[in-house]
């Protein structure tokens, strides 16, 4: 017995690292929590872009139909004029519940901006999980699901995956995987889309 104890205290920090990388290893807020820190660095940003597409191409709005909560459906064609945040996102995914907060955050400062529109398309194999994970957490934004195939252009599987359109539907930022939305650099990006 005196020896197993003098084993954990010559080991105690080995010991408390392990503990700490098997619970983010198994417990996916753990690990969002984790991938949260990292993300509020900036280091994993994606910045607003100038448009790859010609002026006018609106290739990118045409092609993805999606779905509110309430069955209402949403074509994304008619979001012309406006900005236009898509967020693919699923609860089992650790870097969306990490870049969630932020996604909130965003959408709170502009919800009210009648230029700009949030898509949180939530890609759970069973919408429901979605639906609890954000009434879980508090969180506010639109619980929107796909009405059909989404455009490879915007999203090709990885989640999480972030595009926002310009007012005549060009892609200025097509990011993957977790990012922070909530810095005051990303708000004046968008600021400058909204002129």
């Amino acid at each position: 017995m005196e020896n197993f104890k003098k084993w954990i205290a010559g080991n105690f920090s080995t010991i408390l690292l392990a503990v700490v990388f098997i619970i983010i290893l198994f417990n996916p807020d753990a690990k969002a929590w984790l991938m949260r820190q990292v993300a509020s660095t900036g280091i994993l940003n994606s910045s607003i872009s100038e448009p790859k597409e010609k002026p006018g191409s609106l290739a990118a709005y045409t092609g993805l139909i999606l779905k509110d909560e309430s069955g209402i459906l949403i074509d994304t064609a008619v979001l012309k004029n406006k900005v236009v945040f898509i967020n693919f996102w699923a609860s089992w995914c650790p870097p969306c519940r990490a870049e969630f907060p932020s996604v909130e955050k965003l959408y709170n400062k502009y919800k009210k901006h009648s230029d700009i529109v949030f898509l949180t398309v939530n890609l759970d194999d069973n919408p429901a999980l979605g639906k609890v994970y954000l009434k879980e957490k508090g969180f506010t934004v639109p619980f929107i699901t796909p009405a059909g195939s989404i455009p490879g252009k915007l999203y090709n599987g990885l989640l999480p995956t972030t595009v926002v359109l310009d007012k005549k539907g060009a892609i200025r930022l097509h990011h993957t995987g977790v990012a922070d939305y909530s810095k005051d650099s990303f708000y004046q990006e968008i600021d400058s889309l909204l002129k």
